[in-house]
């Protein structure tokens, strides 16, 4: 993580395109502002689009703008979030999802560095930089056809990749404290440390949702602390589903004790399938909880033939 943050202070001062690649809830949006706040545009605005949380029919306009009367409920004219950025930094995030049709202007626009607005012929000068995120693998989409080659090697100029938080476990301490830090503040709580053995189920755990999925793990133990200390009851039950750990302090094991040896995205749809039970499947919540949009969060569903009981 420190040759990471030591990348990205190196290209801040330029006007280089970053792309930001990583699962989710990895931190992409925080290193998009990190980038942000280095460069010589940190006075300027940061503006971030989910490309994934934005339907398609209405991403052009979200990003450009539209005229009056430019379509059915164009009511007002409206400046889109490209203008909107000029003199700062606009955070593209989940680019991969982007449609074909709106990935040919976003190449206009980093070329020409001018947009139009939906229902104008006139070009409208903007000054950004562009720093976008990914957690899908854009030279697969490109082989597929289904991202624009010359958009891909655009936004590639300097990539930036996060490691999830299960190849860096070593930076699970230092984060458990700073959450603890936060709802402490957050609550009026007085939670000063973490018990061994919880301490061991985390380490034990995959983190599917990486460093988000951790605050909300820490979140709920705070919550649930009556002490100074988190004991391992205090963690919620998804921390356990591959630990090794029952759920009171003294670590029962199931069986031998041996971890269940399983798949990445078997692990994934075992959680997608438990948070959406236990949220009696609104898709809605669960991809607030989850961390990811909705549009992924019924993707995975699909990818995983997940069913409501």
């Amino acid at each position: 993580m420190h040759e990471l943050i030591s990348l990205a202070e190196k290209v801040a001062p330029s006007r280089a395109v970053v792309l930001i690649t990583g699962e989710s809830g990895t931190g992409k949006e925080l290193f998009a502002r990190g980038i942000h706040l280095s460069s010589r545009r940190a006075e300027g605005p940061f503006v971030a689009v989910n490309c994934a949380a934005v339907p398609s029919a209405l991403l052009e306009s979200e990003l450009f703008g539209h005229e009056k009367g430019a379509f059915t409920g164009a009511v007002s004219t409206r400046e889109g979030k490209f203008e909107s950025a000029s003199g700062g930094t606009i955070f593209l995030d989940e680019i991969g999802d982007m449609a074909l049709q709106s990935q040919a202007k976003i190449l206009r626009a980093l070329q020409e560095k001018t947009i139009q607005r939906i229902g104008s012929n006139q070009d409208i000068p903007v000054d950004i930089r562009v720093v976008c995120a990914t957690n899908r693998n854009l030279s697969d989409l490109v082989a597929k056809g289904d991202f624009r080659q010359d958009l891909f090697y655009r936004l590639n100029e300097v990539s930036i990749r996060i490691p999830p938080l299960r190849e860096r476990l070593e930076d699970l301490e230092p984060l458990i404290e700073l959450f603890i830090g936060v709802f402490n503040r957050q609550y009026d709580k007085k939670v000063r440390t973490i018990s061994p053995a919880a301490l061991q189920v985390l380490k034990r755990h995959a983190w599917p949702g990486n460093v988000r999925e951790l605050e909300h793990v820490i979140h709920h133990a705070v919550l649930m602390a009556d002490g100074s200390t988190v004991w391992v009851e205090h963690l919620p039950n998804t921390t356990f589903t591959d630990s090794g750990f029952g759920s009171s302090e003294g670590g029962r094991r199931g069986g031998d004790g041996a971890v269940e040896m399983i798949s990445l995205d078997e692990l994934e749809a075992r959680h997608l399938k438990r948070v959406l039970d236990h949220l009696n499947w609104n898709k809605t919540q669960a991809s607030r909880i989850l961390g990811i949009s909705r549009p992924t969060l019924d993707r995975k569903i699909d990818k995983y033939r997940l069913k409501r009981e």
